[in-house]
Protein backbone atom coordinates (compact mmCIF):
# COMPACT_ATOMS: atom_id res chain seq x y z
CA UNK A 1 0.00 0.00 0.00
CA UNK A 2 0.90 3.66 -0.93
CA UNK A 3 1.34 6.13 1.82
CA UNK A 4 -1.76 8.21 2.12
CA UNK A 5 -1.88 11.39 3.56
CA UNK A 6 -4.47 11.55 6.97
CA UNK A 7 -7.36 12.83 4.61
CA UNK A 8 -7.12 9.89 2.07
CA UNK A 9 -6.59 7.34 4.70
CA UNK A 10 -9.57 8.97 6.32
CA UNK A 11 -11.94 9.19 3.38
CA UNK A 12 -10.56 5.41 2.40
CA UNK A 13 -11.60 4.42 5.59
CA UNK A 14 -15.14 5.87 5.64
CA UNK A 15 -15.57 4.17 2.13
CA UNK A 16 -14.66 0.70 3.42
CA UNK A 17 -16.71 0.83 6.60
CA UNK A 18 -19.93 1.87 4.57
CA UNK A 19 -19.12 -0.75 2.20
CA UNK A 20 -18.75 -3.30 5.23
CA UNK A 21 -21.71 -2.16 7.33
CA UNK A 22 -23.77 -2.47 3.99
CA UNK A 23 -22.15 -5.88 3.27
CA UNK A 24 -23.28 -6.83 7.10
CA UNK A 25 -26.73 -6.03 6.46
CA UNK A 26 -27.05 -8.05 3.28
CA UNK A 27 -25.17 -11.13 4.63
CA UNK A 28 -27.35 -11.20 7.72
CA UNK A 29 -30.44 -10.85 5.45
CA UNK A 30 -29.23 -13.19 3.42
CA UNK A 31 -28.46 -15.71 5.56
CA UNK A 32 -31.50 -15.97 7.32
CA UNK A 33 -33.44 -16.46 4.00
CA UNK A 34 -31.52 -19.54 3.21
CA UNK A 35 -31.62 -20.50 6.36
CA UNK A 36 -35.53 -20.56 6.15
CA UNK A 37 -35.72 -21.73 2.68
CA UNK A 38 -32.38 -24.27 2.36
CA UNK A 39 -34.50 -27.67 3.27
CA UNK A 40 -35.09 -28.07 -0.45
CA UNK A 41 -32.70 -27.15 -3.40
CA UNK A 42 -36.01 -24.92 -4.80
CA UNK A 43 -35.80 -21.78 -7.60
CA UNK A 44 -35.84 -19.98 -4.56
CA UNK A 45 -32.32 -21.17 -3.02
CA UNK A 46 -30.89 -21.37 -6.67
CA UNK A 47 -31.82 -17.93 -6.70
CA UNK A 48 -30.46 -16.97 -3.16
CA UNK A 49 -27.61 -18.75 -3.94
CA UNK A 50 -26.47 -16.98 -7.36
CA UNK A 51 -26.96 -13.85 -5.14
CA UNK A 52 -24.73 -14.56 -2.78
CA UNK A 53 -21.68 -14.24 -5.17
CA UNK A 54 -23.37 -11.37 -7.78
CA UNK A 55 -23.59 -9.50 -4.61
CA UNK A 56 -19.98 -9.98 -4.00
CA UNK A 57 -18.86 -9.07 -7.72
CA UNK A 58 -21.04 -5.72 -6.82
CA UNK A 59 -19.01 -5.41 -3.85
CA UNK A 60 -15.65 -5.82 -5.07
CA UNK A 61 -16.28 -3.11 -8.15
CA UNK A 62 -17.15 -0.47 -5.57
CA UNK A 63 -14.50 -1.90 -3.44
CA UNK A 64 -12.30 -1.38 -6.77
CA UNK A 65 -13.60 2.18 -7.12
CA UNK A 66 -13.49 3.72 -3.92
CA UNK A 67 -10.27 2.31 -2.08
CA UNK A 68 -7.89 4.49 -4.21
CA UNK A 69 -4.27 3.46 -3.61
CA UNK A 70 -5.25 1.02 -1.21
CA UNK A 71 -6.78 -1.38 -3.85
CA UNK A 72 -4.81 -3.90 -4.71
CA UNK A 73 -6.01 -3.99 -8.61
CA UNK A 74 -4.87 -7.85 -9.26
CA UNK A 75 -6.79 -9.58 -6.32
CA UNK A 76 -9.71 -7.38 -6.55
CA UNK A 77 -10.17 -8.31 -10.49
CA UNK A 78 -9.34 -11.94 -9.37
CA UNK A 79 -11.97 -11.40 -6.42
CA UNK A 80 -14.46 -10.42 -9.53
CA UNK A 81 -13.86 -12.90 -11.95
CA UNK A 82 -14.10 -15.71 -8.51
CA UNK A 83 -17.79 -14.32 -7.91
CA UNK A 84 -18.75 -14.08 -11.33
CA UNK A 85 -17.67 -17.62 -12.20
CA UNK A 86 -19.32 -19.10 -8.96
CA UNK A 87 -22.18 -17.11 -10.03
CA UNK A 88 -22.55 -18.67 -13.56
CA UNK A 89 -21.17 -22.05 -12.37
CA UNK A 90 -24.23 -22.02 -9.32
CA UNK A 91 -26.72 -20.89 -11.88
CA UNK A 92 -25.64 -23.71 -14.40
CA UNK A 93 -25.27 -26.75 -12.05
CA UNK A 94 -27.61 -26.46 -9.20
CA UNK A 95 -30.52 -28.51 -11.39
CA UNK A 96 -28.01 -31.27 -10.28
CA UNK A 97 -28.20 -31.25 -6.94
CA UNK A 98 -27.03 -30.32 -3.40
CA UNK A 99 -23.52 -31.93 -3.60
CA UNK A 100 -22.85 -29.61 -6.83
CA UNK A 101 -23.77 -26.58 -5.05
CA UNK A 102 -21.85 -27.15 -2.30
CA UNK A 103 -18.81 -27.76 -3.91
CA UNK A 104 -19.07 -25.10 -6.43
CA UNK A 105 -19.31 -22.82 -2.99
CA UNK A 106 -16.69 -24.70 -1.47
CA UNK A 107 -14.52 -24.10 -4.30
CA UNK A 108 -15.62 -20.37 -4.41
CA UNK A 109 -14.99 -19.99 -0.90
CA UNK A 110 -11.60 -21.29 -0.55
CA UNK A 111 -10.71 -19.12 -3.59
CA UNK A 112 -12.36 -16.10 -2.50
CA UNK A 113 -11.05 -16.14 1.03
CA UNK A 114 -7.46 -16.91 0.19
CA UNK A 115 -8.44 -13.67 -1.77
CA UNK A 116 -9.94 -11.75 1.12
CA UNK A 117 -6.67 -13.26 3.08
CA UNK A 118 -4.57 -11.18 0.35
CA UNK A 119 -6.36 -7.62 0.29
CA UNK A 120 -6.32 -7.61 4.13
CA UNK A 121 -2.71 -8.05 4.44
CA UNK A 122 -1.65 -5.76 1.93
CA UNK A 123 -4.62 -3.05 3.33
CA UNK A 124 -3.07 -3.78 7.37
CA UNK A 125 -1.43 0.00 7.79
CA UNK A 126 -5.24 1.46 7.08
CA UNK A 127 -6.34 -0.31 10.07
CA UNK A 128 -9.43 -2.37 11.05
CA UNK A 129 -8.22 -5.02 8.93
CA UNK A 130 -7.92 -7.98 11.38
CA UNK A 131 -11.59 -8.93 11.30
CA UNK A 132 -10.87 -9.21 7.28
CA UNK A 133 -7.38 -10.94 7.69
CA UNK A 134 -9.40 -13.79 9.79
CA UNK A 135 -12.44 -13.77 7.79
CA UNK A 136 -10.26 -14.73 4.71
CA UNK A 137 -8.14 -17.48 6.72
CA UNK A 138 -11.80 -18.76 7.83
CA UNK A 139 -13.01 -18.98 4.62
CA UNK A 140 -10.54 -21.23 3.29
CA UNK A 141 -11.00 -23.63 5.92
CA UNK A 142 -14.79 -23.41 5.76
CA UNK A 143 -15.02 -23.39 1.75
CA UNK A 144 -12.60 -26.92 2.12
CA UNK A 145 -15.32 -28.28 4.62
CA UNK A 146 -18.03 -27.88 2.03
CA UNK A 147 -16.52 -28.97 -0.42
CA UNK A 148 -15.46 -32.20 1.53
CA UNK A 149 -19.32 -32.41 2.90
CA UNK A 150 -20.30 -32.33 -1.21
CA UNK A 151 -18.93 -36.04 -1.01
CA UNK A 152 -20.88 -37.01 1.97
CA UNK A 153 -24.54 -38.81 2.16
CA UNK A 154 -26.10 -35.29 3.58
CA UNK A 155 -25.26 -32.62 1.52
CA UNK A 156 -27.02 -29.53 3.14
CA UNK A 157 -26.98 -26.44 2.05
CA UNK A 158 -28.06 -24.71 5.88
CA UNK A 159 -24.55 -24.55 6.48
CA UNK A 160 -24.06 -21.49 4.04
CA UNK A 161 -26.14 -19.40 6.09
CA UNK A 162 -24.14 -19.83 9.03
CA UNK A 163 -20.77 -18.86 6.33
CA UNK A 164 -22.26 -15.71 5.48
CA UNK A 165 -23.64 -15.10 9.05
CA UNK A 166 -20.04 -15.45 10.36
CA UNK A 167 -18.35 -13.58 7.46
CA UNK A 168 -21.53 -10.49 8.48
CA UNK A 169 -20.28 -10.19 12.05
CA UNK A 170 -16.16 -9.92 10.27
CA UNK A 171 -17.64 -7.36 8.36
CA UNK A 172 -19.29 -5.36 11.22
CA UNK A 173 -16.07 -5.78 13.05
CA UNK A 174 -13.54 -3.90 10.60
CA UNK A 175 -16.47 -1.67 10.14
CA UNK A 176 -16.40 -0.80 13.70
CA UNK A 177 -12.48 -0.77 13.92
CA UNK A 178 -12.35 1.16 10.26
CA UNK A 179 -14.44 3.98 12.43
CA UNK A 180 -12.28 4.60 14.46
CA UNK A 181 -9.39 4.75 12.22
CA UNK A 182 -11.36 6.81 10.65
CA UNK A 183 -11.64 9.21 13.41
CA UNK A 184 -7.94 9.21 14.42
CA UNK A 185 -6.53 10.01 10.80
Amino acid sequence: MTALTAPEKAGVSRALRNLYLIRFGFQVGWAIAVALTASALTPLVVALLVLYPVFDLVCAVIDFRSAGATRPKAALYLNMALSALAAIALALFAATGSAAVLSIWGLWAVTAGAVQLAVALRRYRLGGQWPMILSGGISVFAGTGFFLQAGGPQASLVGVAGYATLGAVFFLASAIRLHSAAKKA
